[in-house]
């Protein structure tokens, strides 16, 4: 399987990040944590001092990455706004492709998924070397920068825990490369929970984009009974609204069939922390340690 060529040793990963462009996912309503996010994008939540996105975008810049996609749904205005205010005096802001920060709006944010984000960004992505990251992460910025530092062009990673049902969950072979990805493999042989974030060599970022054109084909043809049925699409963790209403890990599992996977990265030795819930957050501000709060 192809999970990535070998970056030369003789070139490292230091200083800009030239060429590696941060696809930021921040489109959904969260709406298991209202009343928290009834008037504010769940990104735009504050643990400690800092915004989820905003400890995205700094550990990013940290690590060197200039290239910025914001993929926005719910409240999109209220993002963009946050984004210039922010950032305006660190990195240019420029409207128009190739500028440090791009904003694509994802209008069909209530009926879609983060698959449907991911397509949006298709400009953007197909044929480059990206990170992709969901906006409401919590995590030590470290992790970028092992991501980064990772020798394998397409990097997955990964966290340990007690895994139940609603975790997307990683299965992975003896080289550690990913075999399954769904919420609905069988915890007992996984390795981990998804956290989230990944990196994408420009081969997988172009054989992504023809799966999801194919996804999305295959999604749109009017098959009836059990044609209907049969159909690779249907069943399983897929949305019942169709392929925009997926997860965008069901396009990587589809993609391992095909000989494309990632090297899974194992980040469980540094903070992270799901945020799903308003008990999350209350969790949260008394887990994340000091010196990153």
């Amino acid at each position: 399987m192809n999970k990535g060529t070998k970056v030369s040793d003789s070139s490292p990963f230091k200083g800009e990040q030239e060429g590696v462009r941060a696809i930021i996912l921040a489109a959904g309503t969260a709406s298991r944590l209202r009343p928290l996010t009834s008037h504010t994008p769940k990104c735009l939540l504050k643990v400690g001092e800092r915004t989820l996105l905003q400890r995205s975008i700094d550990a990013l810049i940290k690590a060197g990455i200039r290239e910025f996609v914001i993929v926005t749904g719910y409240l999109h205005e209220q993002i963009e706004n946050f984004v210039r205010k922010t950032y305006q005096d660190s990195l240019p802001l420029r409207e128009g492709r190739g500028g440090s920060f791009r904003f694509i709006h994802n209008k069909d944010y209530e009926t879609t998924n983060n698959i449907y984000s991911l397509w949006l960004a298709r400009p953007e992505a197909e044929g480059q070397e990206i990170l992709l990251l969901d906006s409401d992460l919590l995590y030590d910025g470290q992790i970028i920068e092992r991501v980064l530092a990772d020798k394998h062009d397409n990097v997955l990673t990964l966290i340990r825990h007690e895994l139940g049902e609603e975790e997307m969950k990683v299965v992975i072979d003896a080289e550690g490369s990913i075999v399954e990805i769904s919420k609905t493999c069988d915890p007992a042989i996984a390795a981990g929970e998804s956290l989230g974030i990944e990196r994408m060599g420009k081969a997988y970022t172009t054989a992504l984009y023809k799966e999801l054109e194919v996804m999305k084909t295959l999604s749109n043809s009017p098959l009836k009974g059990e044609e209907h049925k049969a159909s690779p699409l249907r069943g399983g963790w897929v949305g019942s609204g169709g392929w925009e209403n997926s997860f965008y890990e069901l396009a990587f599992q589809r993609l391992i069939a095909q000989g494309h996977t990632y090297s899974v990265l194992d980040v469980t030795d540094l903070f992270s922390c799901e945020l799903d819930t308003v008990e999350d957050f209350e969790n949260a501000k008394e887990r994340i340690p000091a010196d990153l709060f």
